[in-house]
C-alpha cells in the first residue's frame, strides 16, 4: 500500500463554479486536494492537480485548514444570489482515510446543515460516511449519498483499486444508510467486470443506481483513460470485452431483470441533483 504525504494548506476559496459534467450544479465542493485511495482508472490524474504535483497521484493529500469558517462566508454569499446545488466532491473522496482524524468533510456538513444549499450530492466509496448519518439527516430530502460500487467482485476491486475500501463494507454500509433513511444511491462507476447477480445484491439496499463508464464520464469520451493505460489491467485479466463502449449495457439490462427501469440512471443524469 502506498504511504500518503499529508500537508495542510490554507484556501482561498472552496465553492468552485460546476461546470462541465457537473453543470447540473452550481458548485463543486472538494474538502481535500488529493486523495490516498489512487484508484487506477481515476480520471483526476489526468487533470493539472495532479499533473503538475511531484508525488504520483494517491500519494499525497492537500488538508485544508479553517475550512469551515471559508465555507460558512462561502456559502452564505453563494445563497444570497439564487440557488445553491453542491457536488461533494469531484476530484477526492471527501471520506478518504485521512477524514477519520482530520474531519474537514464533516465540519463541511456542521456548515450546511446550520445554513442548508437547496441540494447537495455526496459522492463516496468509504464506509466513514456512515459515521455521519445523524447530519445527513438532518439534512432531510435535501442532500443524497451516492456511494461507489463499481463491481460486486472483491478480486476485482484488489487489482484496480487495492487501496480503496472492500465491496462488502460499502454493501453494509447502504444497508445502514437506508434503514437510517438518508437518500441514497449505488453509483456503478465506472463499470468494472462484475457478476450476474450484483443486482440482486443491490436490490434491498437501494432504490435508485447510476451507471456510467470510462467513455461516458471521465469528461473526455475516454481518452483521459485511455491515457492511464487502464487497458492493460483487463487484458492481464482476460477480460477485455468488459473495455468496450458497451460494456455497460451488460449491466443496464440485468438491473433491469431486478430494478424498476424508473430506479436506473445512465452517467450524468444519475447525478443531477
Amino acid at each position: 500500500m502506498m504511504q500518503s504525504e499529508f500537508s495542510y494548506k490554507n484556501p482561498k476559496t472552496l465553492l468552485n463554479k460546476g461546470t462541465g459534467y457537473l453543470s447540473g450544479y452550481t458548485h463543486s465542493l472538494n474538502p481535500y486536494t488529493g486523495c490516498s485511495f489512487g484508484c487506477s482508472y481515476c480520471y483526476v490524474r489526468q487533470m493539472p492537480v495532479s499533473l503538475f504535483r511531484k508525488g504520483e497521484w494517491g500519494t499525497w493529500v492537500d488538508i485544508k485548514l479553517d475550512a469551515a469558517e471559508l465555507l460558512r462566508k462561502e456559502l452564505r454569499k453563494a445563497k444570497a444570489k439564487g440557488k445553491v446545488t453542491i457536488f461533494m466532491s469531484s476530484s477526492t473522496d471527501p471520506y478518504q482515510p485521512i477524514e477519520y482524524k482530520e474531519r474537514v468533510t464533516r465540519s463541511h456538513l456542521e456548515v450546511m446543515v446550520e445554513d442548508p444549499p437547496d441540494f447537495l450530492l455526496v459522492q463516496t466509496r468509504s464506509p466513514l460516511v456512515r459515521r455521519d448519518i445523524d447530519l445527513l439527516l438532518r439534512l432531510g430530502d435535501r442532500v443524497r449519498v451516492s456511494m461507489t460500487v463499481e463491481t460486486d467482485l472483491e478480486g476485482i476491486r484488489k487489482v484496480f483499486t487495492p487501496a480503496a475500501p472492500p465491496i462488502n463494507a460499502r454493501f453494509k454500509t447502504l444497508e445502514l444508510l437506508k434503514e437510517a433513511g438518508v437518500p441514497t444511491q449505488a453509483t456503478i462507476a465506472p463499470v468494472l467486470p462484475s457478476s450476474e447477480d450484483f443486482p440482486k445484491k443491490l436490490k434491498p439496499l437501494v432504490s435508485r443506481v447510476c451507471v456510467d463508464d470510462y467513455f461516458m464520464g471521465d469528461g473526455s469520451g475516454g481518452k483521459r483513460t485511455k491515457k492511464l493505460g487502464v487497458r492493460t489491467l483487463y487484458d492481464q485479466l482476460g477480460l477485455e470485452e468488459w473495455y468496450e463502449p458497451s460494456a455497460y449495457r451488460l449491466v443496464v439490462d440485468r438491473l433491469k431483470q431486478v430494478f424498476p427501469e424508473e430506479q436506473i440512471y445512465l452517467s450524468q443524469q444519475g447525478f443531477e441533483p
